[in-house]
């Protein structure tokens, strides 16, 4: 052959390595964008909660006997708490851009306590109202107290010590997919707003920064509030029009933009304060029952802090997005007793949270989680202002009112693209282990497939029979059995976590297979020289409470 070389050989297909960085970060924990960016971020960040925000006191407010005026008290009272936890554990707990606020796990128990037989002889609502709120406040109380034990004493240190990418998986995969409820089911109440919602807001996200030449950032950073704004005017269109003058209640109530209830009763200045509506009140059953609830949201988030913290956190320039880790995240780990959910700081705000009384314990929201995907924004500056926002409109409670009027499909378009970001960082793990492994494959096969269907069965029993599977006279018995196996995160992640330190565990090759050894050096604050940067405590407080 003409020049005396042999036949060029073809290049072989080699899949994508493994990598524990995340490329094309644009902020990160330490460096924050400039101040009017960071502004409209956490204005961002603060519209995305009050879905959650708005969903938990509509669902229980009405069943304790409260009207508009209390539904607005509630909302006013979770924004308020939720504020103080986000600015709180930024700055002083996990020091992670992670946005507080209150669980769905909690409303179960919650609805226990509301249906006891104590508060059914009371004529009153208003007054059936403020003393279902001080039993929830007593049984919240006493539940965080749960994690509170098992922080300090360094319990759940140990447990965390055995969690691999492997038993990750499952777990935080179903945080995200686990979520699908809420998904396209609120979209389709409302059609013709909530999927015109969900093709803007990816049209925006995806589409426009790579058709576009010009405003990339602007529109993969702001695509929630473009969106959301385009669509909440032509919700407001359709309403005036009288589009649903005559539709059925049902789809006034999702559809139309003036039947909150929420502008008209929430008064224009008032603060929450702690006990506000009368001193708690304790009952034991109820107590354990709620302590479940703790312990089902302990494994659905502090199991999470090693698996967030080992995957990508440390990006360019050395910064870490932390884009799924505000669904939990540990300051110094799990392994450190210091952080997150049972770890030392944080249950010291979750008893603030009882004492305000604002109906559940805080916990990381997923979807804020999904929205530091979609941005790629991970400043601790921008969830800070976020916590900000959610104060100031807690206190204003006429201006707050307007923004949590929100129509409902419109949040749950978001939370289609927010949780399905959750989701994929579960799968992303997959990346460190041995997927050719029959082990493997079983242990996320039997997990996930599990995790998905048991809740299933528990939830559909519930919707039929109105009560759980497990049905006795006593209810808080009911609750700390029903609980657990409606959660899918958890469900997966207890079944995911004993199958894979039960299998093979002296097998040396097992520990490679399930990804263990990429591990090793977070399994201490001091593993990665980085830490100390990013995580430190303000005010050289980390002299008072070291980190391990």
């Amino acid at each position: 052959m003409a020049g005396g070389g042999g036949p060029t050989k073809a290049e072989e297909p080699t899949p994508h390595p493994p990598k524990d960085q995340l490329p094309n970060v644009s902020y990160c924990i330490t460096s924050p964008p400039p101040w009017p960016e960071a502004i409209i971020l956490g204005f961002q960040h603060y519209l995305v909660m009050l879905g959650t925000t708005v969903l938990i006191p509509t669902a229980l407010v009405p069943q304790m006997g409260g009207g508009n005026v209390e539904k607005a008290e509630v909302i006013q009272t979770l924004l308020f708490v939720a504020g103080l936890n986000t600015l709180l554990q930024s700055t002083f707990g996990t020091r992670l851009p992670a946005v507080m606020g209150g669980s769905l796990t909690y409303i179960v128990p919650t609805l226990s306590i509301i249906q006891a037989g104590r508060y059914n002889n009371i004529p009153d609502p208003i007054l059936k109202f403020r003393r279902s709120m001080r039993g929830i406040q007593g049984a919240l109380i006493v539940a965080s107290t749960l994690q509170i034990v098992l922080g300090f004493s360094g319990l759940w240190r140990n447990v965390t010590r055995f969690l691999s990418p492997l038993s990750a998986v499952p777990l935080v995969s179903l945080v995200g997919f686990g979520l699908y409820a809420l998904g396209f089911p609120g979209v389709v109440k409302c059609v013709e707003i909530g999927l015109p919602q969900l093709i803007i807001l990816i049209l925006i996200a995806q589409y426009l920064p790579h058709l576009l030449k010009f405003g990339r950032n602007v529109f993969e950073r702001f695509a929630v509030i473009f969106s959301v704004v385009i669509v909440w005017i032509y919700a407001v269109l359709l309403t005036v029009g009288g589009a649903y003058n005559n539709a059925a209640p049902q789809t006034q109530a999702t559809c139309r933009t003036d039947r909150a209830g929420l502008i008209s009763a929430a008064p224009w200045i008032r603060v929450p304060y702690p006990f506000q509506y009368g001193p708690p009140t304790f009952d034991a059953g109820e107590a354990f029952a709620m302590m479940f609830a703790s312990f089902v949201v302990l494994v659905e988030v502090s199991l999470l802090a090693p698996s967030l913290q080992s995957r990508g956190l440390r990006v360019q320039r050395h910064c870490l997005l932390l884009f799924s880790a505000v669904v939990l995240a540990g300051r110094d780990w799990a392994f450190s007793c210091l952080d997150c959910l049972g770890l030392r700081r944080e249950p010291q705000y979750q008893c603030k949270s009882a004492g305000y009384m604002s109906s559940v314990l805080a916990m990381p929201f997923r979807e804020n989680a999904g929205l530091l995907t979609l941005t790629r924004v991970g400043s601790r500056r921008v969830v800070q202002i976020s916590a900000v926002f959610m104060i100031f409109f807690s206190i204003l409670g006429k201006f707050g009112a307007v923004f949590a009027s929100i129509p409902p499909p419109i949040v749950a378009a978001l939370y289609c693209l927010f949780f399905a970001y959750m989701g994929s960082v579960g799968l992303s793990f997959l990346q460190f282990c041995n997927l050719n492994s029959f082990r493997t494959k079983f242990i996320l096969g039997i997990s996930i497939f599990l995790g998905l269907s048991i809740p299933q069965y528990f939830n559909e029993f519930t919707a039929i029979n109105k009560h759980g599977p497990v049905y006795t006279g006593a209810r808080w018995f009911n609750d700390m059995v029903n609980v657990p196996f409606a959660s899918a995160p958890f469900v997966a992640a207890i079944i995911a976590y004993f199958l894979d330190n039960t299998l093979q565990p002296r097998d040396s090759s097992v520990r490679k297979d399930r990804g263990k050894h990429w591990w090793d050096k977070f399994r201490s604050f001091k593993g990665d020289t980085r830490s100390e940067e990013f995580y430190s405590l303000p005010f050289n407080l980390n002299k008072y409470f070291p980190s391990v």
